[in-house]
């Protein structure tokens, strides 16, 4: 028999779903989307509900204005096969709307309950020693299972039907940090049936891989194997490219039961992890069946899939780089869905970020595009794999100190979000960074020193100091906006690229290509003409020959004078009209006075090959001739070392958002008076303590105009 308490509590819970599903009915008003979200991961299925208020009143008094729950609680929304409660989530909806904050569905397909991965083990992800996964942690699935996508599309329709007319329910997750494939039998029947669908005939398949090599031809297509080991490189490229249509599918499973039952204003999205360049699959596809494209920023030192590292203290310009990697996945604002609230629980010394430091990496992440973000998680779990990691509250439900700190950026927030609305970061330059081009290097480095993230990076600072502002796009993107578009390591070149490339030229744009450009199809096999490949008509010039160094050799001309490190290639056969920009000077006997670097006029363009990996000073003094060159403008508020500055453009108005990482306080004079957005009134001089914050607005200058000599 129930306590009279008991049957109180639910009668109140009845209460409150027949209110919401009431308010629903009624027609009420969809709760908008803030301009600024902040938020957290919240996860009411794991406390009970008698505490949901107080952890709710807690989040309001800190700012915020969303919450983000569902992506793990299948076991509690489904606790038997074809047996959905949703009461309580419509009850944590209902009650998040009562402190005046939206709320973001996370699908629960990241993580299958225990009676499914039971009672369908064929669901359980296979890894590719061959060993199958066992129940227990996440991520454990098969992203090619059919009976896995039939038991999530069904869930997710339950959630679609219970919530997609929701008033305050204002997007959806779609799982939960996409990550590892499958070698399952499934997946290798998926696999061979999406070679035969590309190549159509074996023959085809083994003229493109050239198969002859080593004896690999291939006389049915179940013979074909998978693999990330060293192996043919056409096999390599193709399996990255199928990993990805299978998690575009996984995931256009779930998006098309969303579309077809929640109201369009419900946008979707799912939080890509790994650092934002992880290179498992092509994430840019991935975002394109989107409507929004949302990353988990945690602290790393490393680029790649196993480089997770969470030690340390935040590398804005590292940070920097990766937001404009995700944002030039769809080329407009995202959302970070999850941040650190001070600090992780699975780095090597999971360090707590400084006083200030992570309202500072917050709105460094606004500067650079971010519209949302959000905390993981609320409050610390009482048990399960992540005790340890960082909250705002602690098991008891009372703040920890990094509290505080959130509950003033969402003071911020509130002041900001009017102003900030409707602006996005906009750059004239490019930066490009191509999957295909990254997996076919990286199968075969060729020099262990050639560490392609690195050189990106070494790009990225050359070019966005002087600039302040860098796109990181795809090449199949429209380059036209751009003045100048800068290709580090574009190796994979098709004809149809190099046509693209050309005519971006010829209109009047600026391609500098790097070292490694053109050396490969689209097969990844070496294309006939020898670097750039198909590029070489509108250069004027070829690569003779390329070199691994294992001493840095003398370079001088046009950029001034450094080493080149790492990688040297050297240009032959110049057109008439190629010019030698730089040389190697003496040191390596093949590359002594060779040229190093060539530009060529083609239309109302310029394009120009650096064959070298350079030295930081040198790349600096590079890109400042680069951006010279095209016409790009200087920025209005040069900044100190250590200081980062980002503009948002839009509604008639310019916002400076200034972050302060530098060691100690900067003065920073303004062109101009401009509105301080955070504290009021007008300002001509920005004064930032360590990790201080400006956020600084004007109206929109009309174009060509200069504000500094």
């Amino acid at each position: 028999m129930q306590s009279p308490h008991k049957i109180f509590l639910n009668v109140l819970a009845a209460a409150a779903l027949v209110l919401a599903l009431t308010a629903v009915a009624a027609g009420v008003k969809p709760s908008p989307i803030p301009p600024l979200m902040l938020g957290s991961a919240w996860y009411p299925e794991q406390w009970p509900e008698s505490q949901w208020d107080t952890d709710l009143a807690h989040m309001r008094q800190a700012g915020m204005n969303m919450v983000r729950i569902g992506e793990f609680a299948w076991s509690t929304i489904e606790p038997r096969e074809g047996v959905y409660e949703l009461d309580w989530m419509e009850r944590a909806v209902a009650a998040a709307a009562r402190h005046g904050m939206v709320t973001i569905i996370g699908t629960p397909t990241d993580t299958p309950p225990a009676w499914m991965t039971t009672k369908y083990p064929e669901i359980l992800r296979v890894g590719e020693d061959g060993k199958q996964l066992q129940h227990g942690s996440r991520r454990h699935f098969s992203i090619g299972s059919e009976k896995y996508r039939q038991l999530c599309a069904a869930v997710v329709e339950q959630l679609a039907r219970r919530f997609g007319h929701n008033p305050h329910v204002v997007a959806w997750q779609i799982g939960n940090e996409y990550t590892e494939d499958s070698y399952d039998p499934e997946s290798y029947a998926r696999f061979h049936g999406w070679l035969e669908k590309k190549y159509g005939t074996l023959e085809a398949l083994n003229l493109h891989w050239m198969t002859a090599y080593w004896s690999q031809t291939y006389s049915q297509w179940s013979q074909v194997p998978m693999t990330t080991a060293r192996a043919n490189p056409g096999l390599l490229l193709e399996h990255k490219r199928f990993i990805t249509d299978t998690w575009r599918d996984f995931q256009r499973n779930q998006t098309d039961v969303l579309r077809r039952l929640v109201e369009p204003r419900q946008l979707i999205t799912t939080n890509l992890g790994g650092l934002g360049w992880a290179n498992r699959f092509n994430r840019q596809q991935v975002a394109a069946d989107l409507d929004l494209i949302s990353w988990d920023e945690y602290l790393g030192s490393g680029w790649f899939d196993n480089a997770r590292n969470g030690t340390g203290h935040l590398d804005p310009l590292r940070s920097g780089a990766t937001h404009d990697l995700v944002r030039g996945w769809k080329q407009k604002n995202f959302w970070v869905l999850e941040m650190p609230p001070g600090f992780v629980d699975w780095g090597s010394v999971s360090n707590s970020l400084d006083r200030g430091e992570t309202r500072a990496m917050v709105w460094h992440s606004v500067g650079h595009g971010a519209d949302c973000v959000a905390f993981w998680q609320w409050r610390s779990a009482l048990n399960g794999q992540e005790q340890y990691h960082g909250s705002l509250v602690g098991p008891d439900g009372e703040p920890v100190p990094v509290y505080a700190e959130i509950a003033q950026t969402g003071a911020e927030f509130a002041r900001a979000g009017p102003v900030l609305a409707g602006t996005s970061p906009v750059s004239e330059v490019a930066l490009i960074h191509d999957y295909d081009s990254r997996w076919a290097i990286d199968f075969n480095r060729f020099s262990q020193r050639y560490d392609q993230m690195q050189i990106l990076i070494d790009y990225y600072r050359a070019l966005r100091e002087p600039t302040q502002a860098v796109d990181i796009v795809t090449p199949a993107m429209d380059l036209a906006r751009y003045k100048l578009v800068v290709a580090p390591s574009l190796n994979v070149v098709s004809p149809e690229l190099a046509r693209r490339l050309t005519d971006y030229v010829r209109q009047g744009g600026h391609l500098v290509l790097g070292p490694r450009t053109g050396m490969k199809n689209e097969f990844n096999a070496l294309n006939r003409e020898r670097q750039p490949g198909p590029l070489l008509p509108a250069l004027g010039g070829r690569v003779e020959q390329f070199y691994a160094l294992l001493e840095d050799v003398p370079i001088a001309g046009a950029w001034g004078a450094g080493k080149a490190t790492v990688w040297a290639e050297y240009f032959d056969r110049l057109a008439p009209d190629t010019e030698v920009l730089m040389r190697y000077g003496p040191g390596n006997d093949w590359l002594t006075d060779q040229p190093a670097a060539i530009s060529r006029k083609v239309g109302q363009g310029t394009i120009t090959y650096l064959g070298a990996v350079l030295d930081p000073a040198l790349m600096t003094a590079a890109a400042k001739q680069w951006t010279k060159q095209a016409g790009v403008t200087a920025p209005v508020l040069p900044a100190p070392a250590g200081v980062k500055v980002s503009r948002r453009v839009g509604a008639g108005r310019e916002v400076y958002v200034i972050t302060n990482f530098s060691a100690g306080p900067q003065e920073i004079a303004l062109p101009s008076a401009m509105t301080d957005v955070l504290n009021g009134g007008e300002v001509s001089v920005a004064n930032l303590p360590r990790y201080g914050v400006a956020v600084l607005a004007r109206p929109a200058a009309p174009a060509g105009t200069k504000f500094l000599p």
